[in-house]
């Protein structure tokens, strides 16, 4: 077995959200196939008896654990559930060089490494065992759903399907051979030169405040989360972004091949205005359509809700339905 590294990890209360006094919180460590170390905030139910079920919590796409995932994890933790929100590798407090980097890979094994850790934790049942992705976590949480058979039930709440807007561009408007040759051409042109320098370029994160008016909606939507109201220093989103090169691999490496094989529950969860909706209708479809499995599933629909919606909006978020699910997690 890889041994788990030892990380520095901050010690004080530096979330994005207030700290409960309902939850006993603490830093923890586990290691994934790869032998990187990924740095986790648990959250415990205060006077917890008997071992719990469990919900390991993820994203959204360049976020870290301090961000909106904590959030879920510790609201969670309020209705019963030992949770974990964990920064994914090469990112925030978890280990892996080079920094900023993705692979549908290595971060669906993220996953699976945290569901090793709550399988063998000893105030767990390992059951009852699910997960919650977020954003890009939502696709890479179904792709786990799909291989990892100890996860019980799974959330995709705002998801992206990141391998599909990688190749395909917004709405799928860059959806060509030509247009992704182009890209793959840039990309690692920008590969060999960084390669010469010795060094890595960032893509940029969101854009600064105030977001000028002639933006997308949802460009503006994603800086006042990440620049204003859930700023965090270690956020990829709140500063200078991936490596350029860091999600070159999404564009081959459909994560959602065999989501109709997913035999436990399902639910996926978005924002009827959100610019990202139509990820979470297709993937509902695709994991559902001709497939065996597809009495467990079901796609929720929040009217009126935007993509950051689902981040931190606590009057929108639906806690309630997800305690539900997860209770009945066999």
């Amino acid at each position: 077995m890889m041994k788990t590294a030892d990380l520095v990890l901050t010690q004080e209360w530096d979330k994005t959200f207030e700290k409960s006094d309902k939850v006993d919180h603490s830093k923890v460590t586990f290691v994934n196939r790869y032998g990187i170390t990924l740095a986790a905030d648990m959250y415990v139910p205060k006077n917890a008896d008997g071992k719990l079920p469990a919900i390991a919590v993820c994203g959204p796409f360049g976020a870290v654990k301090e961000q909106c995932s904590g959030l879920y994890a510790q609201t969670m933790a309020q209705r019963g559930f030992l949770t974990i929100a964990f920064d994914p590798s090469f990112t925030g407090e978890s280990g892996g060089t080079p920094r900023y980097m993705a692979s549908p890979d290595i971060n669906t094994e993220d996953f699976q490494a945290a569901v090793d850790f709550l399988s063998c934790c000893d105030k767990v049942d390992p059951e009852r065992i699910g997960i919650i992705g977020i954003c890009g976590w939502g696709g890479m949480a179904l792709n786990a759903a799909a291989i990892d058979t100890r996860i019980k039930a799974t959330v995709a709440s705002t998801m992206y399907d990141m391998t599909r807007v990688n190749a395909n561009g917004y709405f799928d408007s860059e959806n060509s051979e030509e247009q992704r040759h182009e890209k793959k051409v840039a990309l690692n042109n920008t590969r060999t030169e960084e390669y010469r320098k010795g060094a890595y370029s960032r893509g940029g994160g969101c854009l600064p405040l105030p977001v000028p008016e002639d933006v997308p909606f949802f460009v503006k939507d994603y800086s006042e989360y990440y620049k204003g109201r859930a700023y965090h220093e270690r956020s990829l989103n709140s500063n200078d972004g991936w490596n350029t090169i860091g999600c070159l691999s999404f564009m081959n490496q459909p994560i959602l091949q065999y989501s109709d094989e997913i035999r436990s529950a399902v639910l996926v969860i978005h924002g009827e205005k959100a610019h990202s909706c139509y990820f979470g209708k297709d993937a509902f479809e695709n994991m559902t359509k001709d497939s065996k499995y597809a009495d467990n599933k079901e796609l929720l629909l929040i009217p009126d809700a935007v993509h950051t919606d689902l981040y931190d909006n606590t009057d929108v978020i639906p806690f309630d339905k997800m305690e539900e699910f997860f209770s009945k997690m066999v």
